[in-house]
């Protein structure tokens, strides 16, 4: 608990708190993601296929931060999906968190062993695909910017079609289900809230950057070491939350005129500039998420939780608060544990059971 009183004591003093939300509970187990309590192992559990593949992403090329256009993309296949050719399958998209990329998530989360236990234990089998949206400064928002590229696009057309191409999946929006941690969850609340035509199913795990809130004092320390980085280089040798701040600046505060960065800072000479906190705040899920009601209302099924020790839960409270408030059926729990802790247990025992439960797992879904 040191920590979170800890964080809740910061974020009052820095501007507005968003870019500590990034890293609630992170910061000081940025080592430990790779070692998130492991669920037994189920007996009689069958391997699933892992691919490594590249993805292009037409929705981010020429991003001026020179990021990858061709994406690291890791996909699960079923047991059966090599014996059985004829079958289709649905398909959860599953977006990782900040400062870590693609890779990390599959460490973070045990998967395959998780996907492969989540089956043993009678989820219905379908395609797992873990795409990789880590940029210069480490973490897109998967948001839609000139900078970086457009990581919406790229999660929600890009990548889509390219599975469904090359998959034999059901190529049906009640057969995608979406869902993200951390940075991940923020881009699954996003991108579910403005691509309800695309997904069907939606789960939320510990989601940062959720609330606007207005500027507070400055960070002077951080604020000057921002304002000193002149190179993409220099970014490199700072630290954990001036990063998370360029990588925020980069997704939403873009400027094509303002080299090398390409991105405009919260703050100016230690001043807050207003215009940039307005941008950031209009990229808040909570303050938008009014204008996609009527997408919301879409989703067969929507899903929230949060541990009990992690900064963000009060924020995710609030997401669940607002679906209630318009008579949108969600589920929320606030389960024992930290922001990292029960990552993997809750993606065998939760997440994947959910998609079980509300994927259509048949051709022509109505």
């Amino acid at each position: 608990m040191l920590f979170q009183e800890r964080f809740t004591m910061t974020s009052a003093k820095w501007f507005g708190g968003i870019l500590l939300a990034i890293a609630a509970g992170l910061a000081p187990q940025l080592d430990a993601q790779v070692q998130t309590e492991v669920p037994p192992a189920v007996a009689g559990a069958k391997p699933v296929t892992v691919e490594h593949i590249k993805i292009h992403g037409t929705a981010l090329e020429s991003n001026l931060e020179g990021d990858a256009v061709d994406r690291d993309v890791f996909v699960f296949l079923p047991p059966s999906y090599a014996q059985d050719k004829s079958r289709r399958y649905p398909v959860v998209y599953a977006l990782h968190g900040y400062s870590i990329g693609a890779e990390q998530w599959t460490h973070e989360i045990h998967v395959p062993e998780t996907i492969e236990g989540a089956f043993a234990l009678g989820a219905k089998e379908m395609i797992v695909v873990l795409p990789d949206s880590k940029t210069l400064h480490n973490g897109s928002m998967y948001s839609s910017s000139v900078t970086t590229g457009d990581f919406e696009l790229f999660i929600a057309r890009d990548l889509v079609a390219y599975i469904d191409a090359h998959y034999r999946t059901i190529p049906e929006r009640q057969s995608r289900g979406l869902v993200g941690h951390s940075m991940g969850g923020y881009g699954a609340t996003r991108i579910g809230m403005k691509h309800s035509d695309v997904f069907g199913s939606l789960y939320v795990m510990s989601p940062c950057c959720l609330s606007p809130r207005p500027a507070g004092s400055m960070n002077p320390e951080i604020a000057k070491s921002l304002e000193a980085v002149k190179t993409p280089a220099d970014s490199a040798s700072l630290s954990f939350f001036a990063r998370a701040t360029l990588a925020s600046a980069a997704a939403w505060s873009p400027n094509p005129k303002n080299p090398p960065l390409y991105l405009d800072l919260a703050t100016k000479e230690g001043a807050p500039q207003p215009d940039v906190l307005a941008k950031w705040a209009a990229n808040a899920p909570l303050a938008f998420m009014d204008q996609y009601i009527g997408g919301l209302r879409r989703y067969r099924a929507i899903s929230i939780d949060v541990g009990d020790q992690d900064g963000l839960r009060v924020d995710t409270a609030k997401l669940h608060e607002v679906l209630d408030k318009y008579g949108i059926t969600n589920s929320f729990e606030v389960y024992s544990g930290t922001h990292t802790s029960k990552v993997a247990d809750r993606f065998q025992n939760h997440v994947v059971p959910f998609f079980s439960q509300n994927l259509c797992f048949q051709v022509s879904c109505q």
